[in-house]
C-alpha cells in the first residue's frame, strides 16, 4: 500500500510531457510563428511613412549648367507617405488566408497534442508490461531453479535419470536467456519513456479507467470524421489555399494609392545666388509638398500573373486531394483501434481464464508427478504454459489500454481538456494571437525564450566539448540531487 501511494500516476506522467515534451513545445512555437503571419498580412493594407536625407556637393557645373549658385554641400530631406487604396482584393484574401492557417496550427496543435499523449501512455503501459513480464521471467528463473536442485537430488538417490536433470538444466538455461532478453526489452521501454515524459521512470501505478468508449465502429468513425485534428488542419488549409488563388489572380488588376509628401532643401554655407537679369537672389533655403493618387495598371507582365494563379490552384488541387487522404486515413485509424481494441478486451478474458486452468494443470501436474504418474517433463512443460499465458495476460492489458487511448485520439478527445489535467493553467494559443496578430509596432519583438522542453542528458553522460550548451538551449543541466535514497532527473 505504501508503495502504491508514493508510485507515479499517469496523470502525473501526462502533465510532465504536457509541460516539457519537445515535440510539444517545438509546435507551439510553430503556431506563434503562424500567428505572426496575419500581422504581416495586414501590414499590407495599412499606411506607410518614410523619410530620406541627403547631403550633397556639386564638383564642376559649366555652360547653362553654371548658375553661378552656391556649390557648397546641400542638405536635403524628405517625407514620404503612402495609403493603399485598392490593391485588386490581395489584401484582404492575404488576411483571410493568414487567419485560416491560424485554425489550421491551432487543429495541428492539438493533434500533434493528442499524438504526444498517445505516445505518453503506450510508453507508460510498456515500462508497466515489461516489468511484470521481468518479474514473471525472474519468478521462473527461481522456480526453475528450485526445480533443478529436487530433481538432482531425486536423481542421487536414483528416482530420476539423467535425462530428467538435462531437461532441467536446459529449461534453466532457455529461461536465463529469456530473462535477460526481457531485461533488455525493460532497459528500451524506460529509455523510451525517459525521451517522451521528460524523466526517468519511478515506481508507477496502474492507470486509470479508459473513459466511456463508442459500443460500434461506426459510431468511432461519426465521431472522428467530426472532431478529428488532423482533418481540421487540412481542411483549413485547403481553405487557405482558395484564398491564395485570389491573391494570385490580383496580379492582373490595378492597385490604387493615396500619397502624400514633402521635401525640404538647404545649400549649406556660402552666399546666395541672383538672377542675373532681375538681380532678384536666389534663396539657399526650400520646401515643397505634395499630395495625389496614384495608380498602377498592369497591361502586360509576360504571363506572370496566369502562372501564379496556376501555381496557386494547383496547390489548392493538392491540399484538397490531401483532405481526402486524411480522411480516408482518419477512418482506417479509428476502425483499426477500435478492431485492436476490442481484441485486446476479449483477450483479456479468453487469457485470465488460460491463467486459472494453467495454475490448476501445473498444481495437478506436479502432485501426479509427485506420485510417478507425470514426467518432469510434463511439469516444465506446464509451467511454460503458465508463464506463457500470464505474458499473454499482461501484454493483452497493455494492448486494450493503449488501443483505447488510440481510439480517444483519433476522436479528438485525447487532449488535455479532455482529460482534466490539473498541473496547472494550460496553454492558450489565443493569448499570443491577441498579442501579435494586431500589432502596428514596427520595433515590437520578443525576448529570445530558453527551451521549454527539459533535457533527460545526465551529467555524467556529458562529453567534455557537447554539441548542445546552454547558449543553444538557454537551459543548464543539473546535477543530481539525492534524497532518500532516491535520485531525481536532472533538469
Amino acid at each position: 500500500m505504501a508503495g502504491t501511494a508514493s508510485a507515479d500516476t499517469l496523470r502525473e506522467a501526462l502533465i510532465s510531457a504536457y509541460r516539457s515534451n519537445p515535440t510539444l513545445t517545438g509546435q507551439r512555437e510553430a503556431l506563434r510563428g503562424t500567428d505572426a503571419a496575419v500581422a504581416i498580412a495586414r501590414a499590407a493594407g495599412r499606411p506607410s511613412v518614410s523619410g530620406t536625407v541627403g547631403l550633397n556637393r556639386d564638383l564642376t557645373r559649366s555652360g547653362i549648367l553654371d548658375t553661378g549658385t552656391n556649390k557648397g554641400p546641400t542638405l536635403s530631406g524628405g517625407v514620404d507617405f503612402s495609403y493603399p487604396l485598392f490593391n485588386g482584393g490581395s489584401v484582404r484574401n492575404s488576411i483571410r488566408a493568414a487567419e485560416t492557417r491560424v485554425e489550421a496550427g491551432r487543429a495541428t496543435l492539438r493533434a500533434v497534442e493528442g499524438d504526444v499523449f498517445t505516445e505518453a501512455v503506450a510508453a507508460y503501459m510498456d515500462v508497466i508490461r515489461d516489468r511484470a513480464i521481468v518479474e514473471l521471467n525472474q519468478n521462473q528463473v527461481r522456480v526453475l531453479t528450485t526445480n533443478l536442485e529436487a530433481t538432482r537430488d531425486r536423481f542421487e538417490i536414483g528416482d530420476l535419470t539423467r535425462t530428467d536433470v538435462a531437461q532441467s538444466e536446459a529449461r534453466l538455461e532457455l529461461q536465463r536467456s529469456r530473462l535477460v532478453t526481457t531485461q533488455g526489452v525493460l532497459t528500451a521501454s524506460e529509455a523510451n519513456y525517459r525521451r517522451v515524459i521528460g524523466r526517468p521512470p519511478g515506481q508507477l501505478a496502474p492507470p486509470p479507467p479508459l473513459p466511456p468508449l463508442p459500443a460500434t465502429a461506426e459510431e468511432a468513425v461519426r465521431v472522428a470524421l467530426n472532431n478529428n485534428p488532423d482533418l481540421i488542419a487540412i481542411t483549413r488549409q485547403a481553405n487557405a489555399a482558395r484564398f491564395d488563388v485570389r491573391v494570385a489572380q490580383a496580379g492582373r488588376l490595378p492597385t490604387v494609392s493615396g500619397v502624400a509628401s514633402g521635401t525640404y532643401v538647404n545649400a549649406l554655407g556660402g552666399s546666395n545666388g541672383s538672377d542675373p537679369v532681375t538681380g532678384e537672389s536666389f534663396p539657399r533655403a526650400g520646401t515643397e509638398t505634395s499630395i495625389g493618387l496614384n495608380s498602377r495598371i498592369p497591361i502586360f507582365q509576360g504571363g506572370l500573373p496566369a502562372a501564379r494563379t496556376r501555381q496557386a490552384q494547383a496547390a489548392e488541387g493538392q491540399l484538397v486531394e490531401q483532405v481526402v487522404g486524411t480522411e480516408r486515413a482518419v477512418v482506417s485509424t479509428t476502425r483499426s483501434a477500435f478492431a485492436t481494441y476490442r481484441a485486446a478486451v476479449q483477450a483479456i478474458e479468453s487469457n485470465t481464464v488460460a491463467v486459472r486452468a494453467n495454475e490448476l494443470a501445473l498444481e495437478g501436474a506436479r502432485a501426479e508427478q509427485s506420485v510417478g504418474t507425470r514426467t518432469v517433463l510434463d511439469v516444465l512443460n506446464a509451467e511454460q504454459e503458465l508463464l506463457n499465458s500470464q505474458v499473454l495476460l499482461v501484454t493483452a492489458r497493455r494492448d486494450a489500454y493503449v488501443a483505447g487511448f488510440q481510439l480517444l485520439n483519433a476522436m479528438g478527445q485525447a487532449e488535455a481538456r479532455d482529460l482534466g489535467l490539473d498541473g496547472g493553467p494550460l496553454y492558450d494559443p489565443l493569448g499570443n494571437y491577441r498579442r501579435v496578430a494586431g500589432s502596428w509596432n514596427d520595433w515590437a519583438s520578443d525576448p529570445r525564450r530558453p527551451a521549454t522542453a527539459t533535457r533527460t542528458v545526465d551529467p555524467v553522460e556529458l562529453p567534455a566539448q557537447p554539441i548542445v550548451t546552454p547558449d543553444v538551449t538557454g537551459r543548464t543541466l543539473i546535477e543530481p540531487v539525492t534524497t532518500s535514497g532516491v535520485t531525481q532527473p536532472p533538469q
